[in-house]
């Protein structure tokens, strides 16, 4: 058996209207210290979106959530935060922001691949 790390993850949900306070998942940020890594992948549901918020800006939602990968890769698509260690663009994209894409609260649990975390989570919490 492969030694197990600890890992952390946090939904991204979508909250079209802030001030409704309905929302849906869109993706996942997993992390995993031991390793070093930090991973996103989301997933936008436009007909979900247009049901909660039929004006709603599916390209500023899918620009902000494919932001959010592009931070977790790293390098020039990070922007600011691309010489940030993995762990610092974690905390960075799970702290708490009032905006249409928000992260949820932190989990944690137990891996022997961090990579394949990320696709299970966003089948079983996502898709």
């Amino acid at each position: 058996m492969s030694e197990r790390d600890v890992f952390e993850y946090a939904l991204l949900r979508v909250v079209p209207r802030v001030e409704r306070g309905e929302c849906f998942n869109a993706g996942v940020v997993v992390y995993c210290r031991a390793r070093s890594f930090v991973a996103a992948r989301t997933h936008l549901d436009e007909t979900k979106l247009k049901a909660l918020d039929p004006a709603a800006d599916t390209t500023g939602v899918r620009a902000a959530l494919h932001a959010v990968e592009g931070v977790c890769l790293g390098g020039t698509q990070a922007g600011q935060a691309a010489r940030d260690d993995a762990g610092r663009r974690f905390r960075w994209l799970i702290a708490p922001r009032s905006t249409v894409v928000q992260p949820g609260p932190v989990h944690s649990g137990l891996t022997t691949d961090p990579e394949a975390e990320v696709e299970r989570l966003l089948e079983l919490l996502v898709r």
